[in-house]
């Protein structure tokens, strides 16, 4: 994302109101939002709120469980590096935003609506947004219920089909149980447990394993299918485990 120049020096003719104008305000020390009246946001304006919006909503949804655990901050630390491309600079702001969001007293839906009022002319830039509270969410294999309650707030301030929600967690969180299930572990499992569970399985369903068994033609093709899913399972979860 590689939006500006220098943020700070930027950031002094920003003009977005509410809280995502006091947020940044009060990240580089000055009141950006007092501004505001003088001109309608600018593309510059609509992406600092972006990246404002996205890591305040980010601290919400990682703060919701209760905790920011180490897997959600793996996670922003890859929004940040990889789906970014921050420098250390932006990189600098980005934390501070999320910092200061996480204890503010200011609610995710305020957040989300104001970033809705700067973009809603760009629904696919809120769609790339709302995506990436996802991947957050499920950042530790697991959607807690006040997680889900956060995004299932999405759709109705962003204007969005009740089906976006469906859809998204389709991809993100049914995907996520289905690889659970095939290795027959809980969601709350740990690393070690999956690995074990893997190992056993694997060795349950290798070609190998059943046609030394003497087991007929059909049930082996079946085997390998299952072997396959298996092996797709573990690497999915392995690669989560990682981030």
């Amino acid at each position: 994302m590689s939006i500006w120049g220098g943020i700070t020096g930027g950031l002094l003719g920003f003009v977005v109101l509410g809280p995502i104008g006091a947020l940044v305000g009060s990240v580089i020390g000055s009141n950006v939002s007092s501004r505001s009246k003088r001109r309608r946001p600018n593309n510059f304006d609509q992406q600092v709120a972006f990246f404002a919006a996205l890591f305040a909503c980010l601290a919400k949804i990682a703060k919701a469980d209760g905790r920011v655990d180490e897997a959600e901050i793996k996670k922003i630390e890859e929004i940040i590096s990889s789906k970014l491309n921050l420098n250390k600079e932006h990189r600098h702001f980005a934390i501070n935003i999320f910092q200061k969001a996480k204890d503010d007293g200011v609610s995710f839906e305020a957040y989300a609506t104001n970033l809705y009022q700067v973009l809603s002319s760009s629904p696919n830039s809120l769609l790339v947004f709302y995506e990436m509270l996802f991947e957050l969410a499920l950042a530790d294999g697991v959607l807690h219920p006040n997680e889900d309650e956060l995004l299932k707030q999405i759709p109705r301030i962003f204007r969005f089909d009740e089906n976006v929600y469906k859809s998204l967690y389709e991809k993100f969180v049914d995907k996520t149980k289905d690889y659970f299930k095939t290795l027959g572990v809980n969601e709350k499992a740990t690393f070690n447990e999956i690995k074990k569970a893997y190992l056993k399985k694997r060795k349950e369903f290798h070609p190998d394993t059943l046609i030394g068994k003497g087991l007929p033609e059909e049930f082996i093709e079946k085997a390998k299918e299952k072997f396959i899913e298996i092996q797709e399972a573990y690497e999915e979860l392995e690669k989560r485990h990682q981030k």
